[in-house]
């Protein structure tokens, strides 16, 4: 019996624990794990909404509309806190 299973997930969340739940899942025989990198503009393009979204939100950069000015110190403010 074929099983088949597809996992979307980040690298962070690829460690050991996944792993050792996948070994329990497919429990006998051989696994192929297929390893692809998505492209994110890609990912979110598939669904109608975000389609429609992005190029509105595309639209209103080209006209200079609706942007959000950030100061720059808020931005490495925020960066150092990511750290």
């Amino acid at each position: 019996m074929k099983m088949h299973a597809t996992y979307t997930l980040t690298k962070d969340e690829l460690n050991y624990e996944f792993l050792e739940n996948l070994k329990k899942m497919f429990n006998e025989g051989e696994i192929r794990l297929t390893v692809e990198h998505l492209d994110e503009t890609e990912f979110l393009m598939k669904s109608e909404k975000n389609r429609k979204h992005l190029a509105r939100a595309i639209e209103d950069v080209n006209n200079n509309r609706n942007l959000v000015e950030v100061p720059y110190e808020e931005i490495i403010k925020t960066a150092n806190e990511e750290d």
